[in-house]
């Protein structure tokens, strides 16, 4: 399905973990056709579904582009490269190897996921290394002669992770790093929020790299999960306060939980600060199911992050 069509910057909803408006491909229309995120292998099918109905054969690809390394970006990457002759992989220079030899990666998420992880993520396809293109901070790719993308490293969420700027439309590819938009799912409403998943989280990082989007001159934000909001100030203003609740919160609830509890108290007391933030996302079921699965996540991470690091000082 195509989201937020237009002239040159497109949205296919990948429909990642079966759902719609959670993990969406971008697809840049310039002389180098450039898609950015694939999400994981299952939602391949709906990635070519969309290209088709766009009219955009495989063979014009030429850039596929992956913010991060995480399955729900770049799970499908190895498998689409696959179906595309002309394309090239860009990815951050932390995460080429793992791109290259997904072993690990593989049997880290199996760990996580058990007997889920087939149906959500197989089959993880090796990605040649002469296919593999890395991108360091402040470097360029010419998609035309009036096209320039910059890459900027933006850890946080990731230490492999990288956002893009694209000068022409003045719209940042945000990744995981400016959060999750749920403008797409609670209609008529606008909530960002931070994705503080494990195990390479650090919030000083993520402000650090919120920061820098500040200081650009933007337009458009362009979510890996999901769309694109025409607010950037808001957006930024938004993660950054809820990114200072969620680990404010989280320092609360391990001072007052055992162990075994931990996860389960805090998990709940996000969901209840998002809730209390405005009383009409409780009427939404869908909402609440995945506000569920985000807020487990961040939970893990932030616990992961205060656990390794908690003589440390936040937000320096």
């Amino acid at each position: 399905m195509i989201i937020d069509q237009e002239e040159r910057i497109s949205v296919i909803d990948l429909f990642d973990l079966k759902e719609p408006f959670r993990t969406g491909a971008f697809v840049i229309k310039e002389d180098e056709l450039t898609i950015v995120e694939t999400s994981a292998s299952p939602s391949i099918p709906h990635l070519l579904k969309g290209l088709e109905q766009m009219g955009i054969s495989l063979e014009r690809i030429k850039n596929i582009i992956v913010t991060h390394i995480h399955l729900d970006h770049a799970g499908g990457a190895g498998l689409f490269l696959e179906k595309c002759p002309n394309a090239s992989i860009i990815v951050h220079e932390k995460g080429a190897r793992h791109l290259i030899s997904p072993d690990r990666l593989e049997a880290g998420a199996r760990q996580v996921y058990g007997g889920d992880f087939d149906r959500l993520f197989h089959p993880i396809i090796p990605v040649p290394p002469e296919k593999v293109i890395i991108k360091k901070h402040n470097e360029q790719l010419q998609l035309s002669k009036d096209s320039t993308l910059t890459f900027y490293d933006t850890p946080g969420h990731s230490r492999h992770h990288f956002s893009i700027y694209d000068e022409k439309s003045k719209g940042i590819f945000t990744g995981d790093t400016a959060g999750i938009n749920y403008g797409y799912i609670i209609e008529g409403e606008a909530l960002y929020l931070p994705s503080t998943s494990p195990n390479q989280f650090n919030p000083d990082e993520m402000m650090q790299s919120l920061n820098l989007y500040s200081g650009m001159d933007l337009k458009n934000i362009y979510f890996g999960h999901f769309g694109i909001s025409t607010e950037p100030e808001k957006v930024l203003t938004e993660v950054k306060n809820w990114l200072r609740i969620f680990v404010e919160t989280a320092y609360h609830i391990l001072q007052e939980n055992k162990s075994e509890t931990k996860l389960a108290a805090l998990t709940e007391a996000l969901k209840k600060e998002v809730l209390k933030s405005n009383s009409r996302l409780s009427e939404n079921a869908r909402f609440l199911r995945l506000l569920e699965l985000d807020m487990k996540v961040s939970a893990m991470g932030l616990i992961d992050y205060i656990e390794k690091h908690h003589s440390k000082r936040l937000f320096s």
